[in-house]
């Protein structure tokens, strides 16, 4: 998927991406709290973060179909009680996510989902500089006592073996050091459900770079068990994974 996405690559998509990702980061930094607090009032349940890019924030999708409420209903529907605050910005890099931690759990948060590396690799960034960044939003994270679902994405061959390597080792290395859940290809439900990737194309966008909302109901059954895991992890912080 990750390759198709290289392929709908414009010129102009990183200098459009940094403009809109600091606007969004601007009106996300303004509303995240009262976010966290209405997951709060709304009931004496765990609250996540989700911080991401526009796979976490819903890009292309109708207010109610994107990733984060989608499994908020997943949750509802099996009887788990949790807030799920949605922190995606489009465009964001791991630059970005890192950046913005502090005030994206600002407030009583419990736990954090840390999906973000797309645009690392529509940018071609170093995967070095991609781990850097990722390990400072889980330094950050354990600096919190907070339980963490790293999201991974497996990295296209288009840069290389090399590249390739250095960058599906990030989030496996991450998650054993810093004792986190891992889910190491957000993408891959859809590949598995899809077969062959002409397959998995129908649970896609036109732009083949973001989940259609069929898709994203894929991807939430598959790491909807593992939320329910980190939840367990708010109140057993200590357990293993």
């Amino acid at each position: 998927m990750v390759s198709a996405l290289l392929s709908c690559l414009s010129p102009a998509y990183g200098a459009k991406a940094l403009f809109r990702n600091r606007t969004m980061a601007l009106i996300l930094g303004l509303g995240l709290l009262p976010a966290v607090a209405q997951a709060q009032e709304a009931a004496e349940v765990p609250v996540i973060v989700a911080l991401g890019d526009s796979l976490t924030q819903g890009y292309g999708l109708p207010a109610d179909q994107g990733f984060v409420p989608q499994l908020q209903d997943w949750l509802t529907a099996q009887g788990v009680g949790a807030g799920i605050v949605n922190a995606g910005v489009s465009g964001d890099t791991t630059a970005g996510g890192a950046a913005r931690l502090d005030w994206s759990l600002s407030g009583d948060v419990d736990a954090l989902i840390v999906n973000l590396g797309g645009n690392d690799l529509l940018r071609g960034l170093d995967p070095d500089v991609s781990r850097a960044n990722l390990e400072k939003i889980m330094d950050g994270a354990a600096a919190r006592d907070l339980p963490v679902l790293l999201v991974g994405l497996s990295a296209p061959g288009n840069y290389g073996a090399d590249f390739k390597t250095r960058y599906d080792a990030i989030f496996p290395d991450l998650a054993e050091r810093f004792d986190a859940l891992l889910m190491p290809d957000f993408l891959a439900p859809l590949r598995d459900a899809g077969g062959e990737a002409a397959a998995a194309a129908r649970f896609m966008q036109a732009d083949g770079i973001h989940p259609s909302a069929e898709g994203v109901a894929v991807i939430v059954e598959s790491i909807g068990p593992q939320v329910v895991d980190l939840i367990g992890r708010v109140s057993q912080p200590d357990a293993g994974g």
